[in-house]
């Protein structure tokens, strides 16, 4: 129990700091770069290993300065890379604009992680078959990524997809997801909805096509999730917001640990939510993750004074 395999993507994220998000053919000018590691499988296995898992990451990465910065990042996670190729092409890198409000904008060049085709998945099969969840995004090819789900689920391993840049999904690949994790944007383009259904219609359209269970992730209004036991919500902790860069990927890690240990998916998506919250109060994606005795300890604190 405990183990979490992600297959996924790895990018070098270079952030600037803006009053506020350019218009069109305007030139703003911005803080210092600050170039951290990210990409979304290498932030979801970072903070699947913080929280507690042991986590092994299956991504593709470039052999320069970029790749090293991510490998380097994730071992001091406590992330096994061993299943890190490097190939002929650059690491992944994300443009990424962060506005007072902590809000970002992002604009991602794949590179390297084109490379992480059916084959390689394949090729890692050894490296995940025994976890007790695979987690996978769509920022790697959808084509290795429904492969990869298939193969998982024939083997008993749970599947948690973060549709995430949002993509029409196969109904075979639909209905492994055991939680298919989505933002309200991501739940309606699955759903079909041009915005008139409420969450938890739009939870129910998704169970209805077969997903075996859902969280859709609402930022500062928190979680809704949703099973054969019906749905439920969690809501959000009230923090000072620094940078959101990455809080989702917090999420998804924790939570994926969190099955792994075989909590249900109410307390899951709790924990979850507690390390996102944690998160977004520093800089940067894996770098400002906590440590699970971390956010135990901040629970704990925020039980105290609301007793």
């Amino acid at each position: 129990m405990n183990r979490v395999a992600v297959l996924g993507s790895a990018n070098a994220d270079l952030v600037v700091e803006v009053d506020r998000r350019p218009g069109a053919g305007e030139t703003l000018l911005g803080s210092d770069l600050q170039v951290f590691a990210g990409g979304k499988g290498a932030n979801q296995a970072s903070s699947a290993a913080r929280s507690g898992a042991t986590t092994s990451f299956i991504a593709c990465v470039g052999d320069d300065d970029n790749g090293m910065l991510l490998r380097t990042a994730l071992e001091d996670a406590g992330v096994d890379t061993s299943g890190m190729r490097h190939v002929d092409r650059p690491t992944g890198t994300a443009l990424i604009l962060v506005t007072p409000d902590g809000e970002n904008s992002i604009v991602v060049s794949p590179g390297a992680n084109q490379a992480l085709d059916v084959a390689a998945a394949d090729a890692a099969v050894p490296r995940w078959a025994d976890r007790d969840v695979l987690v996978l995004n769509l920022e790697s090819p959808l084509e290795t990524v429904e492969h990869a789900a298939e193969v998982a689920a024939g083997r008993g391993v749970r599947v948690l997809l973060n549709a995430a840049p949002a993509h029409p999904l196969s109904t075979e690949t639909l209905a492994v997801c055991d939680p298919l994790v989505v933002n309200e944007h991501e739940a309606r383009i699955l759903a079909d909805d041009g915005g008139s259904r409420s969450f938890e219609e739009l939870a129910a359209v998704l169970l209805e096509r077969g997903v075996r269970s859902v969280v859709i992730t609402l930022g500062a209004e928190g979680a809704l999730f949703g099973d054969a036991g019906g749905i439920g919500t969690v809501p959000s902790h009230a923090v000072d917001v620094v940078d959101t860069t990455g809080a989702g990927d917090a999420f998804v890690g924790a939570m994926a640990c969190e099955l792994s240990r075989g909590a249900s998916l109410s307390a899951a998506v709790a924990f979850a939510t507690a390390v996102a919250a944690v998160s977004v109060q520093s800089m940067g994606a894996q770098s400002s993750y906590p440590r699970r005795g971390e956010v135990e300890r901040w629970l704990d604190a925020i039980r105290h004074v609301t007793a």
